[in-house]
């Protein structure tokens, strides 16, 4: 029996049995990227679609499915080189362009080096198509393209490299364990800046511009939910306990953020809505996305109610005192929960905390200590995110303009830029 079994088991591929590769990690990062490209497609489409007016649902799909073409052609030639490949403080080298180097055998860790690649592609898709949110019913689909083959070149690739690729962040000791600066705060701070050059919707803050359809907002809000898993839980690189814990720990922050959001609008309002019901999810599974790999599940709880109520308020302050229209709250809720989740790691990281303790922070490490390393974390990507990604708006609204014009925006979108419309009635 034992010589038959040996014979059929030598049939099999001998990539099959390729030293160093881990098949329960392999397969678990397989699955983990197919949940984070859901969260975008169509996730973060129906989402977005839903939030905007009806006029413009389909130039919101458009750019999401465009973002996540373009994000993955851009990966392959020199975006996972710049973020990944070995060189400097703030830049990888271009060793891995056109991705030189990954093949079948090739490792990063023990899972093929080329699912590596392909799980952080995801990441790089979904954090450009986030900051369609900033700008959505007005900026014109070329612009829209430019910006963000631009943006993820010049923003999102060196960033990632200085805190997963080897960089600066990284050695200094950020904890960001799945994207609380990586893709949340530059994300959100990109958005904002965008809202800001690009200006605010003709009739922003005189005339109601509420979601067309609520259902694909609550559809596409379920379907991040439960792409988040993957983000967070696929962060761990393995099929383990940190994966395991991951993912506990962001279901108790978003389901935490969802109750508080909700019960605040209840209490503020008068009634609970559904539109701040997923928001204040979303905000909650991006406050949690940088602490999700360190802390426990009473601390993700804190961290969720503190996402509802900082978030919430955030929202009101950018439309209201700032009269800013970051049309779809991507700075006050992934900007603002990127911000606030990667100072609270430090504190909900310590084993120190009692049943509010996390995984324990660095050798040597205090609270205090790893707070001034968060804060240093925070600040160097706001600053590089914000003065980047101004440049590149001025520099493409001076090559073919950022805005639409004000009849096509009256018109919608979807019919002036695509010559279609989303509803045949």
């Amino acid at each position: 029996m034992r010589k038959i079994l040996l014979s059929l088991l030598s049939l099999l591929p001998s990539s099959a049995f390729a030293a160093g590769i881990d098949g329960a990690n392999t397969a678990w990062i397989l699955s983990s990227t197919a949940l984070v490209l859901l969260m975008t497609l169509p996730g973060l489409a129906l989402f977005y679609g839903g939030l905007v007016r009806s006029k413009n649902i389909l130039s919101v799909l458009m750019q999401c499915f465009a973002i996540a073409a373009i994000v993955s052609i851009l990966w392959l030639i020199v975006g996972y080189s710049i973020a990944f490949a070995d060189g400097n403080a703030y830049f990888g080298s271009l060793s891995k362009f056109m991705l030189a180097g990954v093949t079948q055998e090739s490792l990063s860790g023990d899972i093929p080096e080329s699912l590596f690649v392909l799980f952080q592609m995801t990441f790089a898709i979904i954090t450009p198509a986030l900051m369609v949110g900033g700008f959505a019913e007005r900026m014109k689909f070329s612009a829209v393209l430019l910006f963000s083959a631009i943006w993820l070149i010049a923003v999102y690739a060196p960033i990632t490299h200085w805190v997963w690729g080897g960089g600066w962040l990284g050695e200094m000791g950020l904890l960001d364990f799945a994207g609380g600066t990586v893709v949340h705060i530059t994300a959100g701070v990109g958005a904002l800046v965008a809202a800001i050059v690009v200006g605010p919707r003709k009739g922003f803050l005189t005339t109601p511009m509420p979601p067309h359809n609520m259902t694909m907002v609550v559809t596409g809000a379920g379907m991040l939910w439960v792409g988040w898993f993957g983000f967070n839980g696929g962060s761990a690189l393995a099929a383990n306990g940190d994966a395991a814990m991951a993912i506990l720990v962001t279901h108790i922050s978003a389901a935490a953020a969802t109750v508080t959001w909700m019960f605040y609008e209840w209490v503020k309002f008068g009634k609970p809505t559904a539109l701040g019901t997923v928001t204040g999810m979303v905000a909650g599974l991006g406050t949690i996305t940088p602490a999700s790999g360190y802390v426990g599940p009473a601390g993700a709880l804190v961290i969720g109610v503190a996402a509802g109520i900082v978030c919430f308020n955030a929202v009101i302050i950018i439309k209201q005192k700032f009269k800013i229209d970051d049309s779809l709250d991507v700075f006050p809720v992934h900007g603002v929960g990127g911000i606030l989740g990667t100072i609270l790691a430090a504190v909900f990281a310590s084993s120190e905390l009692g049943i509010f303790s996390g995984q324990g922070l660095a050798a040597g490490a205090t609270i205090a200590s790893q707070l001034l390393v968060q804060f240093i974390g925070v600040l160097a990507t706001f600053t590089w995110v914000a003065i980047v990604t101004y440049i590149i708006l001025k520099f493409v609204d001076a090559i073919i303009g950022l805005r639409v014009s004000a009849e096509q925006e009256q018109q919608g979108l979807d019919i002036t830029s695509h010559e279609e419309v989303g509803y045949n009635l």
